[in-house]
C-alpha cells in the first residue's frame, strides 16, 4: 500500500501540479482535479493513501 503526502504547486485548469513531500527532488504529479477534494488551492497540502487524496487542514 502507497501511502504519500503531497503539497499543491500550481493548479493549470483542470490539472494540478503535486510535489511529494517526503522526496527532495522529486519530479511533479500531473493529477486531474476531478481526483482531488474540492477547495484545494495552491499550497493545500494532500495526503494519499488507498487511491483518494484527502485534504489535510
Amino acid at each position: 500500500m502507497n501511502v504519500f503526502d503531497y503539497v499543491v504547486v500550481s493548479i493549470d485548469g483542470d490539472y494540478a501540479n503535486l510535489r511529494r513531500t517526503d522526496v527532495e527532488g522529486e519530479e511533479l504529479k500531473l493529477v486531474a482535479r476531478a481526483l482531488l477534494p474540492d477547495g484545494i488551492r495552491e499550497g493545500s497540502r494532500l495526503h494519499y493513501e488507498w487511491m483518494e487524496y484527502t485534504l489535510v487542514e
